[in-house]
């Protein structure tokens, strides 16, 4: 007999009854970007109130400043937007969260400051007070920031806000450094089970069951670049789970340099070697160039007609010394230095290395290549765009043709422009690299110069070199 309509109902009701209720999050009820970016708004209005104050002795502020305290918060909100700071920032330094922070409002003191100049009101609001909204905003964005790390870091060091990790592991130290990790609870991870990887329909059935028994939130896989063909087959797997799945690649012994994932022309790409110096990183290493290179050049320029004054009264020849050298993109360049030889004729069109008690040194030579006062010249080399302060020192063409075979990722150090100064000159590595350990040395601190490289880096080196790099006892 067939069931009365209605009758189906009172089944479609009893089924659902049976289903447990979906209780949605925190973050899903109220998302937390959307929180943080009214926070903000609120703290540069607050500030705008308080610049006020600080600029003409009370919080009453005019019209005009109300509409641009407004506009500032808005902008502000934008800028940072764009810049990522309202994205997840579960697993990222705290260090990289305030670069973003501070990228987000000097795009949105640019915008403000042009606003004002196209509109032509400039004139209508004062500047200190302008200056004291970003800096009292700015300040109280950064504390809301590092009170939530804080504060997350101690939630996360008592087991909660942790996302449970799968760990699949492939033999590899990869995974056994993300066991050991310290650090991976304050990212807000906790490695929920480990399973070892294996090929296989059985393999494939029990990483299923491990994701649900664990109740884990993401599957790392920890693989070799030579498993990748099982990644789909994972994928796959693993299809009628919410569960997120990254790719950590075992690189093994594979020389990387600034290795990260770009989107070119539509597609991802897993850059594994190049330079760190493009974009914004290399405008801004183009500025210290310039402007500490240009005091530095205006401080020793009596110092420099002194030396050459020196040079031409104790030995005949030119003051300078040019030598062609490998700049950057393997690109040649003259490098210039003060003179510290005599005169002479390399044997079929070879260099030979400084030794020590060398012959061919001049007294005063030997004092300048001493000092490093031979080096001087090499800031107008910076002036002219071919060097930097910080890099990797540049070799004689000859010693580029004999180690590049014999150091692997040797010409990898000449994807940045050479410096007067580097990492591994303020190591020790300077001076006469007379064995091929102290080659393959010096272009390991090379490498990671590049791949680590910084303005707080070069700052660091240009110190270092100051207080012990200019007089080495290796350097004859």
């Amino acid at each position: 007999m067939q069931r009365p309509f209605w009758s189906l109902f009172g089944v479609f009701v009893k089924d659902m009854q049976s289903i447990p209720s979906y209780q949605p999050t925190f973050a899903e009820r109220y998302p937390v970007p959307l929180f943080v970016a009214l926070s903000e708004m609120a703290l540069v209005i607050a500030a705008g109130f308080l610049a006020h104050f600080l600029r003409f002795g009370h919080f009453a502020m005019e019209g005009r400043y109300n509409s641009a305290t407004l506009l500032a918060s808005m902008v502000l909100v934008f800028c940072l937007g764009m810049s990522g700071v309202y994205g997840s920032q579960r697993g990222m330094p705290f260090l990289r969260q305030v670069s973003r922070l501070l990228i987000g409002w000097l795009a949105a003191a640019g915008i403000l400051l042009s606003l004002s100049f196209f509109l032509k009101v400039s004139d209508s609001y004062s500047r200190v007070w302008f200056i004291v909204l970003l800096l009292i905003g700015g300040s109280l964005s950064l504390l809301m920031r590092l009170v939530a790390f804080l504060l997350l870091r101690q939630l996360r060091s008592g087991g909660r806000n942790l996302k449970s990790v799968l760990l699949v592991g492939g033999g590899g130290d990869t995974a056994l450094k993300l066991n050991n990790g310290r650090t991976l609870g304050e990212y807000g991870f906790t490695i929920a089970h480990n399973l070892e990887f294996a090929r296989g329909a059985q393999w494939l059935d029990d990483l299923v069951t491990a994701v649900n028994e664990h109740g884990a939130h993401e599957v790392w896989l920890c693989l070799p670049l030579s498993e990748g063909g099982a990644l789909r087959s994972i994928l796959y797997a693993l299809r009628h789970h919410t569960v997120a799945v990254r790719f950590i690649p075992e690189w093994g012994d594979i020389p990387l340099l600034n290795h990260k994932v770009s989107h070119i022309a539509g597609l991802y790409s897993l850059d594994l070697s190049c330079s760190p110096m493009d974009g914004p990183a290399r405008v801004i290493k183009r500025l210290e160039d310039m402007l500490v290179g240009g005091l530095i050049s205006l401080m020793i320029l009596p110092v420099c007609l002194a030396i050459g004054i020196a040079i031409k009264l104790t030995s005949p020849g030119p003051v300078v010394f040019k030598q062609y050298r490998t700049g950057i993109n393997g690109r040649k360049f003259r490098v210039y230095k003060f003179r510290s030889m005599v005169i002479h004729q390399e044997s079929s069109g070879g260099v030979t290395q400084a030794t020590r008690n060398d012959a061919r040194i001049t007294p005063l030579g030997a004092f300048l290549r001493r000092t490093s006062l031979d080096e001087l010249p090499q800031f107008f080399n910076v002036l002219q765009g071919r060097m930097s302060i910080v890099g990797p020192r540049p070799h004689a063409l000859a010693h580029n043709e004999y180690y590049k075979d014999l150091v692997e990722s040797y010409m990898q150090r000449h994807k940045v422009k050479p410096g007067i100064t580097g990492w591994a000159q303020v190591s020790g590595y300077r001076g006469e690299t007379d064995t091929l350990e102290k080659m393959q040395k010096r272009v390991e601190y090379d490498l990671w110069y590049i791949d680590n490289w910084s303005l707080w880096l070069d700052v660091k080196i240009i110190f270092l070199t100051v207080f012990k790099g200019f007089i080495n006892k290796n350097a004859y």
